[in-house]
């Protein structure tokens, strides 16, 4: 059988001259319109938008929460394969070709990037909710808040930010740096189908398929920056005491959309202006400074906090974590009616099955569940009270993996053309293997550091009451504070760590948003690496409205509900995008394997 070379002849049309000069119009208008009506909508009818955008994400999640599951298990696999086979061997770029960035450079870019607000954020709010509500806590098993419980929540705190997690970023960008530096093609989504699609994505099949990396990009982002903005805004307040900028009336002060708005646009201003630098000095030297202050944080919790505590934790943890791997991969639930729930009750418990669903509740607790039963369904005996939390416990499963696990896989897969891309970006020269493994391996250890050592010393310092609840009861962006003001007390070099850690926030905040301004300039210029200053800026802005009217769209209480709703729906499309990635990607390494073999070009 003849082995043709591989179809490389990937055409984006863009415009010749005018404003939008060496961009595809099409991808450009139809994200930027997408993008504008959603500001406007959210805009003049906030409540509208806010309903409608959570009706339909639950709805989603009904259906798709399985798929979301199984398929980022799948992609874990995926990846482990490509590595081990001879085809991990493979250099993306000319043989011969050296990396373009240190290694210190390289993991710097991918670790602020991928998950740099992200850490700062859940280092310690993670843990800590896992801790008191996670899926074996709420089948029973264990109660939240204790030492038996400590397991569990480190399982599922390594799952949300380990090797699955990284695993969704590193299939779209192997993706993405394989094409570009072996068959020498543009540097964008429709590049990663072209094994199974060919010449169609020259047409507007592949604009749609760059649209929606654009769109998911800027979904994923808005969500990173909408936590880091309100983290930011917790910081201030800690150092300077303004209380415009904190919901001061809530039970616990939280960020106030004015702060909020205030953050943001500070937070955009200083990304549009690094963003304009571009990726070889801008996002490097932020990148750089970034691990060097998350470096002086992570000592500052080894030497005052429960380092030790810390340590034992990140062992035990990581073989359980590996121990269930593929439990955690596959493991996945589906919705329970409230027929199957009514039918699983005892038969005396039945004629009051509306009146015991909170039973299905996954954020209370059999106490809590107990506690508000009212009638008939309150005097029913404590055997029969146990029997019908145990009939809830699938509705639970499900209600809580939705509203957690998937909600990350989401978000993540959400980042992936950004991070995808950006890693893809500064990845030329290393070798499928080493990407892998760099952009999976080493990243998911730092990040199982950080977990431990900063959320350790919180659990710890809940667990030996010297917090008294205080860490637990803050809001989950203001967490690290109140953990780094219990740990260290009032002085001087509490305010220090602080400021720094207010700076390092709005550091990563920059990073983050000043490549995801990058990459969706780069999609839309058909993979150009350089791109227009001006168009940069616009999308600056347009990032910015989105996060803005997102943010106000949602309820005071918590204003992030309208961009989460908006991200998972958004993610969806890009998923089924991923999974074909991923069988292109076999196609192209099993045909380039046999082009070598038989000395066919690869271009």
């Amino acid at each position: 059988m003849a082995i043709k070379p591989p179809f490389t002849e990937l055409h984006i049309p863009k415009a010749p001259s005018g404003f939008y000069e060496g961009h595809s119009l099409p991808i450009a208008l139809i994200s930027k319109v997408s993008m504008s009506l959603l500001v406007i909508w959210a805009l003049v009818w906030p409540a509208n938008a806010g309903s409608t955008l959570g009706s339909l994400n639950w709805r989603l999640l009904e259906t798709f929460n399985s798929f979301y599951i199984i398929i980022v298990g799948f992609f874990a696999f995926f990846l482990l394969a490509v590595a081990v086979l001879p085809s991990g061997r493979k250099v993306m770029g000319r043989e011969g070709e050296k990396p373009e960035f240190s290694n210190f450079s390289w993991f710097s870019m991918m670790f602020g990037a991928g998950l740099g607000v992200g850490l700062m954020v859940f280092a310690t709010a993670e843990p800590l909710g896992l801790w008191g509500s996670n899926p074996v806590v709420i089948s029973g098993a264990v109660a939240g808040g204790t030492e038996e419980a400590l397991q569990s929540g480190y399982r599922y705190t390594f799952l949300h930010y380990g090797f699955h997690a990284w695993v969704i970023y590193v299939v779209t960008g192997l993706s993405l740096a394989y094409y570009a530096y072996t068959r020498d093609m543009p540097l964008t989504i429709r590049s990663a189908l072209t094994p199974l699609f060919g010449r169609y994505v020259n047409g507007f099949f592949g604009h749609i398929v760059d649209v929606l990396g654009i769109v998911a990009t800027i979904l994923g982002v808005s969500v990173t920056i909408g936590f880091g903005v309100s983290q930011f805004i917790d910081g201030v307040y800690a150092v300077t005491g303004m209380e415009w900028v904190m919901n001061m009336g809530a039970e616990v002060p939280t960020p106030s959309k004015v702060g909020l708005i205030a953050g943001l646009v500070v937070i955009m201003g200083l990304s549009i202006i690094s963003a304009v630098s571009g990726v070889g000095r801008g996002v490097k030297y932020l990148s750089n400074l970034n691990l060097v202050m998350s470096i002086i944080l992570l000592l500052t919790f080894v030497v005052f906090g429960s380092f030790v505590f810390a340590m034992t934790t990140y062992g035990s943890a990581l073989v359980d974590y590996i121990l269930h791997f593929v439990q955690l991969s596959f493991g996945a639930w589906g919705p329970q009616s409230a027929v199957d729930f009514a039918s699983l009750l005892p038969a005396e418990a039945q004629p009051l099955a509306e009146s015991l669903s909170g039973a299905q509740n996954p954020w209370g607790s059999f106490d809590s569940f107990v506690a508000g039963l009212e009638g008939d369904a309150a005097a029913l005996p404590p055997e029969t009270l146990a029997a019908v939390y145990e009939a809830g416990n699938a509705g639970r499963q499900f209600g809580w993996q939705a509203g957690w696990t998937t909600f990350y896989w989401a978000w993540w897969i959400a980042f992936s053309p950004f991070v995808g891309l950006f890693l893809a970006r500064i990845s030329k020269g290393r070798s499928v293997r080493e990407f892998i493994v760099g952009c999976v391996i080493a990243p998911a250890l730092v990040c199982f550091a950080w977990m431990t050592i900063l959320g350790g010393t919180a659990i710890d310092l809940e667990l030996s009451g010297a917090a008294e609840g205080a860490i637990t009861g803050a809001s989950n962006t203001n967490k690290l504070f109140v953990t780094l003001q219990i740990m260290l007390g009032d002085g001087a070099f509490l305010s220090g760590i602080t400021v720094m850690c207010v700076v390092l926030v709005m550091t990563f905040l920059v990073t983050s948003a000043d490549s995801g301004i990058l990459v969706m300039n780069t999609i839309m210029s058909g993979g150009e690496q350089e791109t227009g200053i001006k168009h940069r800026i616009i999308w600056g802005i347009l990032l910015t409205l989105v996060i803005g009217a997102l943010l106000l769209a949602a309820g005071e209480e918590n204003p992030m509900n309208a961009l989460q709703s908006a991200m998972i729906i958004g993610a969806l499309p890009f998923t089924m995008v991923m999974g074909l990635m991923c069988v292109a990607l076999a196609k192209a390494l099993y045909r380039d394997s046999l082009r070598e073999k038989h000395g066919v070009a690869g271009e």
